[in-house]
């Protein structure tokens, strides 16, 4: 009882980049640009796949769930980043940063399975052509975004409850811009081997089975591809899957080494900046990869524009 009266009365301080003041007016403008361009861009994906009768399909569908993830995971941080870059005092309540763990533990976490259910989706797509239609059933894409979505939430309650219950003994100087699990860790004044184990764990089941799974799914499809007879097809499907592909490499490459950099002082300064460009940047590149690498897209947004103009 002491100790949930003590956490209901406490609040962080966001270290940040508090450090560099010229650094954080900079930062406070990048920030609020993506973060326009996050809501735009991904809104618009949603919209277009939505009201266009052609992009009802599992592709789109399983996209558009990556577009509302994206929406919600940079809402959950980018307001009081802005706020903390802004305004002199640097602080968010225990409550908000509890609320700002669990948020974004569990889209991060649902992104990471969708990623690889969108794989699964082109490997089906190239390499089972015929079957397509009857495999990827609206019933079972619902299953499968539910499951990605459950997945990540289920995470998000075992893994931050975990590390919530443990004692802060006074530290309330995080040094990051958000409240994460690492960050958290180290003002914790007990041994930690349990929660690190958890973490370890984690990081196996998200950070390193999924994309192990896409790099197999995705040396099927290559080799289905180079079989393809017909230069227009084959352009298409490299086209269709290096979008995919570009996201995965950019969404695995950020969060892992987030979570397996070093400890030492350098380093977490490196580490965020990585987290910045994760967090902030990555939700604003997925829209515009996909709306300039495919053709459908493309066309549907044209179409819709022309619409909106007449």
């Amino acid at each position: 009882m002491e100790r949930a009266n003590e956490s209901s009365l406490m609040s962080f301080i966001l270290l940040g980049f508090s450090d560099n003041p010229c650094l954080e007016s900079a930062l406070f403008v990048l920030v609020l640009f993506f973060y326009i361009l996050t809501l735009v861009g991904n809104f618009a994906i949603i919209i277009i796949s939505y009201v266009d009768p052609l992009l009802h399909t599992p592709m789109y569908f399983f996209l558009s769930n990556l577009s509302l993830l994206d929406l919600c995971f940079t809402t959950s941080l980018a307001p009081q980043t802005l706020v903390n870059l802004r305004g002199p005092e640097k602080t968010i309540t225990y409550g908000g940063c509890v609320v700002q763990l669990y948020i974004s533990l569990a889209l991060g976490s649902t992104e990471c399975i969708l990623l690889a259910v969108m794989a699964l989706d082109r490997y089906i797509a190239v390499c089972k052509p015929l079957h397509y239609v009857a495999i990827m059933n609206p019933q079972l894409c619902q299953q499968l975004a539910s499951l990605s979505w459950l997945s990540g939430l289920s995470n998000s309650l075992i893994h931050a409850t975990f590390t919530l219950q443990l004692p802060l003994c006074g530290n309330h100087r995080l040094n990051h811009f958000i409240c994460e699990v690492p960050a958290l860790l180290k003002l914790a004044c007990v041994d930690t081997t349990v929660n690190e184990l958890v973490l370890f764990v984690v990081s196996i089941l998200f950070l390193l089975i999924p994309p192990a799974l896409i790099l197999i799914s995705y040396g099927f499809i290559s080799q289905a591809v180079l079989r393809i007879k017909s230069a227009e097809a084959r352009h298409k499907a490299f086209s269709t899957c290096s979008s995919h592909l570009t996201v995965v490499i950019i969404f695995y490459g950020t969060i892992i080494y987030m979570y397996l950099q070093p400890g030492n002082s350098y380093a977490q300064d490196q580490g965020k900046f990585i987290s910045l460009f994760y967090t902030m940047v990555t939700p604003t590149l997925n829209p515009i990869i996909y709306t300039l690498r495919n053709k459908d897209m493309k066309v549907a947004l044209k179409t819709l524009l022309s619409k909106k103009l007449c």
